[in-house]
């Protein structure tokens, strides 16, 4: 059964745009982030076995609305970018704020952390993608040509590859050992504002403002499905541990679920009352997280 497992009303004092989740090695210890335009992000607890949410950390140091946030794979770092166009590198331990990186003039939107943890990836206004080194915080490689602002990113979880989804619809997929572009994907007429690689690095599926999500097998470089059913755009993607499932969250306000075999929206969640920034699976796929403009986090529970 599908089903609200928790839920978090006033969150922050503002609108919540970035979110993540975390398990930690070897404590194992489950952490969910929430990003703000109050300029603040929030680690909380999530204890799985009581269902219930506490405040750990508030990391302070945005000058204005925090936009993005993402984990490393250890669980133990997080990247936080904002509309000051500072990325910030978090020790998840500590609390503490470890690295400040200046992304350049309104360069930062989306922030993503390499398979290794080495590298932090970001779109930027002008269409590349920006890749710095985090021990050093400095700017080491710059992938594609110009284009359009880059909403969304995501590295590959082979680690293989860098995807970008810009504004004016366009996908990019780079190969990270080389540098070069290896596809352009068309598809969608309006911004990319979330994408997402398949656990298994096969697939990447796009979510847009034309009220669609797009699934490509990157093998072929070819559109493999289409599938749609929210009233606005479609804001955020995340896809499940085991491949079988996908959540969006919208601005039509709903959370849905999809299957990947039928293409089919099997649920949706009506538990925010503003557009929905971000979705995310814990690593188990039995909890489902969203935020919204609401200043509200959400956590459902999913049948495994």
């Amino acid at each position: 059964m599908y089903s609200v497992a928790q839920r978090k009303d006033q969150a922050h004092s503002d609108g919540v745009w970035g979110l993540a989740w975390s398990k930690s090695q070897p404590q194992d210890r489950e952490l969910i982030l929430t990003a703000s335009v109050d300029g603040t992000v929030k680690v909380w607890n999530w204890d799985d076995k009581n269902s219930s949410l506490s405040l750990r950390w508030t990391l302070e140091g945005h000058q204005l609305g925090v936009v993005s946030v993402t984990t490393n794979r250890a669980g133990d770092l997080a990247a936080s970018s904002g509309l000051d166009c500072f990325i910030k590198v978090w020790d998840l331990e500590s609390g503490k704020l470890i690295k400040n990186i200046d992304g350049g003039p309104v360069d930062v939107w989306t922030v993503a952390f390499s398979m290794d943890s080495s590298h932090i990836a970001t779109g930027s206004h002008n269409g590349k993608i920006n890749i710095f080194k985090v021990e050093d915080g400095k700017k080491e490689t710059v992938l594609g040509t110009a284009g359009k602002f880059t909403m969304s990113i995501a590295y590959s979880p082979d680690g293989k590859m860098v995807a970008s989804g810009s504004i004016d619809g366009i996908i990019n997929l780079y190969d990270l050992q080389s540098g070069k572009l290896l596809h352009t994907l068309e598809g969608h007429a309006m911004p990319v504002r979330s994408l997402c690689f398949s656990p298994d690095s096969l697939l990447l599926v796009t979510a847009s403002d034309d009220r669609e999500m797009k699934i490509y097998d990157i093998q072929h470089a070819n559109l493999a499905g289409t599938m749609c059913g929210h009233g606005s755009w479609v804001i955020s993607v995340a896809f499940s541990p085991d491949n079988q499932h996908i959540v969006t969250g919208s601005s039509d306000k709903t959370v849905k679920v999809w299957d990947m075999s039928t293409r089919q929206c099997s649920h949706t969640f009506k538990d925010h009352a503003d557009q929905v920034w971000g979705v995310c699976y814990n690593s188990s796929g039995s909890r489902i997280a969203s935020v919204s403009d609401d200043k509200s986090l959400v956590v459902y529970s999913c049948p495994v």
